[in-house]
């Protein structure tokens, strides 16, 4: 496909706004000859004349009357295209690809965004949630940015940077089954129990804890969603094991009985992205941001 030159388009520009070629020349910095040359190039490109002289001054004619259109939008477009390509390089432009689960979006990551929103305004950041497990499959597959899911990462192209430990803990209506102060897998096994979903990490790191101490945990109801489990159990259908994370506010905590799991299980939140990622700006703010949050992020401590 046959291109036409910005330079020539943008000096037959001048020469019919400026109506001459001198005045075109010193617009741009140029010699009358040179400006000459190139309208001479683009005619012979276009096939047909573009300028002709009425009287002393330069005038389009009608297929130059139809470029000047052209070639003013064509520079409209460039100029855009440039300002944009300038505000991704200064990194306060661009789109960011985030995936994380739904505990970590709801109480974790809110004042991340707020932050880096106030910051950045032109930084896109898109949040998916999911399982850890098919985020990393995302973050293999590039489709999104960066993960900051629920370990095991397993894999060596993987770039994993612990975060956070989350604790998990035992909770229950008030009135509904009774816990002991410290609740053991043996206990849990004899409880209507409300677990995460199997494909969750999550869920993983609690069936390795009570396997641990000889237990297969059999849940009452398996669910994908952490507010599923709280709503479950706040009515009054057994119990369920969730991060404390999750358990962020005194209304919540008055409603809700709260114990410690025995031996303690926290899961570690990391952040996570393909070794070979380029981390531009936008990337790199984003990931600064949540350690920041992390080194003050702090779950109040439990009380039945």
């Amino acid at each position: 496909m046959r291109q036409l030159g910005l330079d020539r388009l943008r000096a037959f520009t001048y020469v019919v706004e400026l109506g001459s070629f001198s005045a075109a020349a010193e617009r741009l910095d140029l010699t009358q000859p040179a400006i000459s040359l190139q309208v001479r190039e683009l005619e012979k490109q276009v096939g047909v004349r573009l300028i002709e002289r009425v009287g002393r001054r330069a005038a389009p004619t009608a297929a130059g009357e139809e470029l000047l259109g052209h070639a003013r939008r064509i520079d409209a477009n460039v100029s855009a295209a440039l300002e944009a390509m300038q505000r991704h390089a200064k990194g306060t432009i661009g789109r960011i690809r985030l995936g994380t689960g739904d505990t970590a979006c709801i109480y974790f990551l809110p004042p991340v965004l707020r932050s880096l929103r106030n910051k950045f305004p032109s930084l896109d950041i898109v949040v998916s949630t999911g399982n850890s497990p098919d985020f990393l499959k995302a973050i293999e597959d590039n489709t999104i940015d960066v993960g900051l899911v629920t370990l095991p990462a397993p894999g060596r192209m993987f770039d994993v940077q612990p975060l956070l430990d989350d604790e998990f803990v035992a909770i229950t209506s008030r009135g509904a089954v009774t816990l002991p102060e410290k609740v053991t897998p043996s206990d849990l096994a004899k409880l209507p129990v409300v677990l995460y979903e199997p494909g969750a990490n999550s869920r993983q790191v609690i069936d390795q804890w009570a396997i641990r101490a000889g237990i297969a945990l059999k849940p009452v109801m398996e669910l994908g969603s952490v507010e599923a489990i709280k709503e479950l159990v706040g009515a009054g259908l057994g119990c369920g094991v969730v991060p404390l994370m999750a358990l962020p506010t005194a209304g919540i905590r008055r409603r809700t009985v709260i114990r410690p799991l025995q031996p303690r299980l926290c899961r570690k939140l990391a952040i996570v992205m393909r070794r070979d990622k380029p981390v531009q700006r936008g990337l790199r703010e984003v990931i600064q941001a949540i350690k920041m949050f992390a080194d003050e992020f702090r779950a109040p401590p439990i009380k039945g």
